[in-house]
């Protein structure tokens, strides 16, 4: 599998749809009194274990990331299969990613997602995905609900539909279904081992499960991954990546 597959397919795994699950006895209540404890930060950094999985393959990998609030993701992957020195950096414009290993590079914009996935592809989605808040801001539109012993916030964005469960005692987002139509695909984040990161929950594991047809076939991937640091921090960090000019764009 070409490193830049994997790099994508976390993107997209992110930032696509997943399934609704049906819930029994729901109690509907005013949406503006639910209470979501989202993570807030200038700065942050961490390192994770990765296990990639579809029909075709099942792969590892240990990464580093770093976070500007609202500016910029930074990635660094190495691992197993000849995986090595794999770079990422997303910022407010598009998507870049350097596979050191067959000396090319991959930009992608947020336009071409957008069409590709039918749903507003933009930073500020991966960001919130990636550290356990709303993917879309609180709309007027939005519902709220309570299923037995979590609340759920479901929302709408464009041909997507979105359901977020929330813990009652701790207020975090512990799963996220999407949905998109007409094509039915759909994805699911599961976050889970939350642990204090200065003084806010921060969830430590987390599954990602894609479902979506294409050319007829379905498909079925997955995304563990398992954070062993992680730091919220006020000082600057870099965000180092360079294209030598004899690495060719794919």
């Amino acid at each position: 599998m070409k490193i830049n597959r994997i790099f994508f397919m976390a993107m997209a795994l992110l930032i696509m749809m997943g399934c609704s699950k049906k819930t029994v006895g729901i109690v509907e209540f005013d949406g503006g009194t639910l209470d979501i404890n989202e993570v807030d930060f200038n700065y942050f950094q961490g390192k994770m274990k990765i296990n990639y999985k579809d029909k075709d393959s099942d792969i590892k990998v240990k990464a580093s990331i770093r976070m500007r609030k609202d500016s910029v993701i930074w990635m660094t992957f190495s691992g197993t299969g000849g995986i090595t020195g794999g770079k990422c950096l997303i910022n407010k414009d598009s998507i870049t990613i350097v596979n050191s290993l067959k000396n090319e590079y991959f930009v992608f914009e947020y336009p071409e997602l957008t069409q590709r996935f039918r749903f507003n592809v933009d930073y500020a989605t991966i960001q919130a995905a990636t550290i356990g808040n709303l993917i879309i801001q609180r709309q007027q539109s939005d519902k709220a609900s309570k299923a037995e012993e979590l609340m759920v916030l479901k929302q709408k964005s464009g041909s997507v539909s979105i359901s977020n469960y929330i813990n009652q005692d701790t207020h975090k987002i512990v799963r996220v279904d999407m949905m998109e139509n007409p094509s039915k695909n759909t994805a699911s984040i599961h976050y889970e081992n939350f642990q204090m990161v200065e003084d806010q929950f921060f969830p430590f594991t987390g599954i990602i499960s894609l479902f979506y047809k294409t050319q007829n076939l379905t498909y079925n991937t997955t995304i563990e991954f398992e954070y062993n640091k992680a730091e919220i921090l006020d000082k600057p960090i870099r965000f180092p990546i360079k294209i030598p000019k004899k690495y060719a764009q794919r």
